[in-house]
């Protein structure tokens, strides 16, 4: 990401963290960010879906069982804080089993051609997901070309939505599981159409 305008000081880095650390960066985030702010989560870890509860969570370090939840973080959790926050644009990455279920993605159909000025002028709150509600495997194709295509990328400007089209086929073509990255809108958290945007330096 050193391509981007993502500058050393602002970067949080939680490295196999259990709940408490997680908790703190997002909470830490809702004093610190204004509306001037632009926000990138990226999590790779476990997650799992509760069909009863129609909720997913994720599973940091030191989650029990499948009996025993009370060391996960619920979407629900997640989606409050992203309300709370008050950065322009959030961004969620998840690399994560049934991490299309994490956020309550609501999908977002192709937009016709909007003006970089018009994306950036809403608020957003998207996410990119590397599948849907189901498993996805331990090497992560879905990493590996997310970094491909950002590293490839010759725009001085790539958008969420470009990002996620450019990368979606080769991860299902390339996947032994047919894994299908998703990308849209959280639901109930303040987006209003516009997306996150990728900004290369100079």
């Amino acid at each position: 990401m050193s391509n981007y305008t993502f500058e050393k000081e602002n970067i949080i880095i939680l490295e196999n963290p259990d709940r408490k650390p997680i908790y703190k960066a997002l909470q830490s985030l809702r004093y610190k960010l204004t509306e001037h702010d632009n926000l990138l989560i990226f999590y790779a870890g476990h997650g799992t879906w509760m069909e009863d509860m129609k909720q997913g969570f994720w599973l940091p370090r030191g989650a029990s069982g499948i009996n025993d939840p009370s060391d996960w973080i619920p979407n629900s959790v997640i989606r409050d804080y992203l309300k709370a926050i008050r950065a322009k644009h959030i961004l969620i990455v998840a690399d994560a089993c049934f991490s299309g279920g994490l956020f309550k993605v609501r999908s977002v159909s192709d937009r016709p051609q909007v003006a970089m000025e018009k994306i950036y002028e809403l608020p957003s709150r998207k996410a990119i997901t590397s599948g849907s509600l189901k498993t996805v495997p331990d090497r992560s194709v879905f990493l590996e070309y997310l970094v491909k295509r950002l590293r490839e990328n010759k725009d001085g400007f790539i958008d969420a939505q470009k990002l996620f089209v450019s990368l979606r086929e080769a991860v299902v073509n390339n996947s032994p599981t047919n894994q299908t990255p998703l990308y849209g809108a959280i639901s109930e958290t303040g987006d209003e159409g516009g997306d996150f945007v990728f900004v290369k330096r100079p």
